[in-house]
Order: structure tokens, then C-alpha cells, then sequence
């Protein structure tokens, strides 16, 4: 078990390059349109909420938090109608391999890497982690890059969940959080704007209700309420993020961010993902 919430977020972001190929690699999104599935956003809202089953938008945008509801709409529940979930489950996997197989080449060995991260993941809580619950639900697979494929993803959203949990308790809602991670710096304000689908309109009123609650000037600059407010949510990620490592003592999870991180950087690297996402900020160290 260890005790430093800032080894879990040094874990998370080497981890975070590896689950993303799913979806910025062109191997990944060539698997899921040949799947049938219609354009880059049919195709990640079908990859992602694959293991959930064949639900529809009300569950994966309360879930996926920050999108808009028109923008889940419009990719379920049309998608299922086009392939179901066990085969979008299958065409992610087979693109992130060969994803990763592209960005990491033969010689690269990752099973040290794997059977820690696998071995965190397995033991992990599902407790109020509705995302991780549905992917560890799956049977792991046996290859070791496989294997580093899935405990990635399983992580991310394990960590993912617990990020969520920590902005609603903290009364932010998953659209303010979008504005506020761009008020921050994290993600450039055009880029929020398109991948998650604001007009003028509604950014104006996201940030008069931001700038009301003192955590936004009028202007949609940070306050320094805004930035304690946003520091206090990603400590408190971390440490509820700790939980996902209790498996592994503390030398094993630096042993592990040292194996990730040539791999990580190998993923970035090659240049797919770019430099910054909705996400926010891609591994460069």
C-alpha cells in the first residue's frame, strides 16, 4: 500500500498515453468504423461504452460527464443498431494492439510493466466506480501487451471515476468543469469548444454561472478562489486514486512509473496523440 498521492497521479499520467491510442491512433478508429461504426464519434462513444452493454445516452453522458447530451445522442443508441457492444469490445482491443505494436515496436518489453499494473488493477475497488466496475468485468486477455492495454484502461478509469466523484461533491458540473479546465491553461479554449460542443452562448452563461460562484472573474479568467478550488479537486483525485495501487507496496509502483515511462514516451512519440486534448496535457518528461 502506498501513501503518496503523488505517485498515483505519476502512474496515471504515464498510464494515460497508453489507454489514449484508443483514441487518436488511426489503427484504433480503422478498427471501429470497419466494425461499421460511423466517424470518430460513433465510433469512441461505442469503444468506451462497450463494457457497459448496450446502454443508451441518458447512462454514458451521465457517466462520460462533460459532453454534451446532443453529442452522446447522436451516436447511441443508433450505434448499437449497427454492431453491439462484444464486437466494439473487440475492435478496440485489436486496434489498440496494433497501436501500440506500431508505436512500441517488436523488441519492447513490457511484461514487467504489465504484470504490476495488472496485478494493481485486479485488486482494485469497484465500489462507486461504475466505469472501471464494467471494465473489470471483462475477461483480461493473455499477451502481455494486451494485458498493458487493458490494466491502462482499467486504471484510467478507476482514476477517472474517482475524478468525477470529486468535482460533483464539489458542485461542479461536468460542462463547468470543461470551462474551468480551460481557464486554467490546461486545454485551449477552441479546442474545448469543439470536442465537446459549446456555441458563444452557452460558454458565456457557463462562465457568468462560474464567475457568480466566485470562481471565475466576469471575464472567464481563474480566481484565486477558482485555482484553491481546482487544486483542492485534483489532490483530492489522487488520493482517492491511491486505492488503485493497494495491491503493490510502494517500491513496486516506482518501479512501475519507471518501466511506463519509456513506453509512454515511446506512444507519444510517434506523434498520434497530440501535445494537448480535452483530456488535458500529454506526458513530454
Amino acid at each position: 500500500m502506498i501513501h503518496d498521492p503523488a505517485l498515483a497521479r505519476d502512474v496515471w499520467r504515464r498510464l494515460e498515453p497508453i489507454h489514449a491510442v484508443t483514441y487518436f491512433a488511426p489503427e484504433a478508429l480503422d478498427a471501429l468504423t470497419g466494425a461499421g461504426y460511423h466517424g470518430f464519434w460513433m465510433a469512441y462513444f461505442a469503444g468506451r461504452a462497450a463494457p457497459l452493454g448496450p446502454v443508451g445516452p441518458d447512462v454514458v453522458g451521465a457517466l462520460f460527464y462533460n459532453f454534451a447530451p446532443s453529442r452522446v445522442a447522436r451516436a447511441l443508441p443508433d450505434a448499437w443498431s449497427v454492431a453491439g457492444p462484444e464486437v466494439a469490445l473487440t475492435a478496440r482491443a485489436t486496434g489498440a494492439r496494433a497501436a501500440l505494436e506500431r508505436m512500441l515496436g517488436a523488441d519492447t518489453d513490457v511484461a514487467e510493466a504489465s504484470e504490476l499494473a495488472a496485478r494493481a488493477a485486479r485488486s482494485a475497488s469497484t465500489e462507486g466506480r461504475a466505469l472501471f466496475a464494467a471494465n473489470a468485468a471483462l475477461a483480461w486477455p493473455d499477451d502481455p501487451l494486451d494485458v498493458l492495454w487493458h490494466a491502462a484502461t482499467l486504471l484510467r478509469e478507476h482514476r477517472g471515476d474517482g475524478h468525477v466523484a470529486a468535482l460533483t461533491t464539489s458542485g461542479i458540473s461536468g460542462r463547468q468543469c470543461n470551462v474551468l479546465q480551460s481557464a486554467a491553461g490546461n486545454v485551449p479554449r477552441s479546442m474545448i469548444e469543439r470536442a465537446r460542443d459549446y456555441d458563444e452562448a452557452e460558454w458565456s452563461a457557463v462562465v457568468a454561472e462560474l464567475a457568480r460562484s466566485g470562481l471565475l472573474t466576469a471575464d472567464g479568467a481563474m480566481t484565486q478562489q477558482g485555482e484553491y478550488l481546482r487544486s483542492m479537486v485534483e489532490s483530492r483525485t489522487d488520493i482517492i486514486a491511491l486505492s488503485g495501487y493497494d495491491a503493490l507496496d510502494e517500491h513496486e509502483v516506482r518501479r512501475l512509473v519507471e518501466l511506463l515511462t519509456p513506453i509512454a514516451r515511446a506512444v507519444v512519440a510517434a506523434g498520434d496523440i497530440p501535445a494537448a486534448t480535452p483530456m488535458g496535457p500529454t506526458l513530454t518528461a
